[in-house]
């Protein structure tokens, strides 16, 4: 099990020199993965689907650097720390062309690509980029699919209920490694749909039963078990907090747990804690 962060890839002032050195000094401190995820907007008043109640966002939301450029950036700029994504929505992409561009994302990084694909949560988004939210489901597993039949051999084709693809040669393909492909998950449903379609798993954790019934309903899965933390890595200990927050030293015991449960990768947004300092607090885990 290695551990990983993400980049500071919000707001209005963004710096690319600091998002570079931010990766390659989580790549000196022997992280194993750097991460992005994308939003497409902030809403006045953002609406999960299913919910009337509005979804507070941080004001930050309104402006998130392309996930996929991003990480062609900060590969030119690095050389052995994986690029990963928590999460790109797959159903706001034209499945062809979002192939294309993980697979180039993978060969130009050297097979450092590991990508956490998503349905979507927040109302406005399906909407701004006129898409159905009846997609989800069997849609987003039919646009994984398609994007695999696009990574197979030359001629491609493929027809399904929502996407359809003509006989073609569609390139380039990723490393000869294979790409490595996660589901942003939670429902049951979700996390059988991903293993079905040979996925690993992202699963933001929220308290320890709750990943464990996700690691139960994953069981022996084909890919990597991946588990994201919103929480902070502070320099004291904190009495109430959830997995893997507080102190070096807290974390590092309960990484002894996530372990246990067959967690390959963690991963920490640095959404309380700035990048720079979140770099410094998990190089204190590793030494714990």
């Amino acid at each position: 099990m290695d551990l990983g962060m993400g980049l500071p890839v919000t707001g209005g002032d963004v710096d690319p020199e600091h998002i570079a050195r931010v990766a390659q000094t989580a790549e000196q401190a022997g992280l194993g993965a750097v991460w992005t995820f994308e939003r497409l907007l902030r809403p006045a008043q953002a609406r999960m689907l299913g919910m009337d109640q509005p979804v507070p966002l941080p004001d930050s939301y309104g402006s998130v650097l392309d996930p996929l450029e991003t990480l062609a950036y900060v590969a030119a700029r690095t050389s052995t720390i994986r690029l990963g994504t928590s999460v790109v929505d797959a159903l706001f992409h034209n499945p062809v062309v979002l192939a294309k561009r993980l697979a180039t994302l993978d060969r130009l990084s050297g097979g450092r690509a590991m990508i956490g694909l998503g349905q979507g949560w927040m109302e406005q988004e399906f909407e701004a980029a006129g898409v159905p939210v009846k997609r989800r489901g069997a849609g987003f597993a039919e646009h994984v699919q398609a994007m695999q039949a696009c990574w197979g051999p030359d001629p491609v084709s493929f027809s399904g209920r929502f996407y359809s693809i003509p006989e073609a040669d569609i390139g380039p393909k990723p490393s000869p490694s294979g790409l490595t492909l996660l589901a942003g998950v939670g429902a049951p449903a979700a996390i059988e749909r991903a293993a079905a379609l040979g996925m690993g798993i992202v699963v933001v954790v929220f308290d320890w039963d709750q990943a464990r019934q996700a690691v139960e309903a994953y069981g022996k899965g084909p890919g990597p078990l991946v588990f994201q933390v919103n929480g902070p890595v502070t320099d004291r200990p904190l009495t109430d907090r959830a997995p893997m927050t507080g102190s070096p030293e807290q974390v590092a015991g309960d990484l002894v747990q996530a372990r246990e449960l067959g967690a390959d990768h963690v991963l920490w947004h640095p959404m309380e804690t700035g990048a720079d300092e979140l770099v410094e607090r998990l190089a204190e885990v590793l030494t714990s």
